[in-house]
């Protein structure tokens, strides 16, 4: 890096430091202000060395790691009355900084569920295809109503009566039918598909019926 790269990067951290008057190890201030400056890890660990070395920042050691903070002479010195001002602001400033952050978290969830609602158009659509759909059942219900040819209780009782008896009586001549044909196949010799073949046996299974289960 040239002279003038090396004098501006060092303006640069100096300032940063006494802006922020904080401590920071060389690896924090290139971390923090490589993306905006594209300062190699070298030349930050340079600059902040010559600093040091001109008594424009403080460096302390501690074991194998140094950190670099801004000279505090710098600054004016401040009473504890002047201190205790400083602390009460930050506490104020703190609890602001709390309730601006409740409320940006409540209006955010407002938004959200504001987002994921219908807008007013999407609603009057639903509203109208909702009583389209009730003024046809209403006018389904009428006609059910004022029909003729209801069923009795009597009526739809008797039909489930002589159901269960007509289902019963196909199972019973299922069975009977079934156990002839065993009675006959065992003296067959063919199979069961050529006796049935032969002799015209359409089953429940060819047409995929079942009895039901009344």
């Amino acid at each position: 890096m040239s002279k003038s790269k090396d004098a501006a990067a060092a303006t640069i951290i100096l300032k940063y430091l006494n802006d922020q008057n904080r401590p920071y190890s060389t690896q924090d201030v290139f971390g923090n202000l490589q993306r905006d400056h594209g300062f190699g890890k070298t030349a930050v660990v340079k600059a902040m060395e010559s600093l040091a070395q001109q008594g424009k920042i403080k460096e302390k050691a501690y074991g194998k790691q140094k950190i670099y903070f801004a000279d505090q002479a710098q600054f004016p010195s401040m009473s504890d009355s002047e201190l205790r001002s400083l602390d009460s602001q930050v506490t104020e400033l703190s609890s602001k900084v709390q309730s601006a952050q409740l409320t940006c978290r409540q209006l955010e969830s407002e938004l959200k569920e504001l987002t994921n609602s219908m807008t007013t158009d999407e609603m009057l659509k639903e509203i109208a295809e909702l009583r389209e759909e009730c003024a046809r059942n209403q006018e389904r219900l009428e006609k059910i109503k004022s029909a003729t040819n209801h069923v009795t209780p009597e009526e739809k009782e008797k039909v489930y009566s002589e159901q269960k008896q007509y289902c019963k009586a196909w199972r019973q001549r299922k069975r009977m039918a079934t156990e002839m044909f065993d009675a006959i196949l065992e003296g067959y010799p063919k199979s069961k598909k050529q006796f049935f073949e032969e002799v015209g046996i359409e089953t429940d299974e060819d047409y995929n019926l079942t009895v039901p289960n009344v």
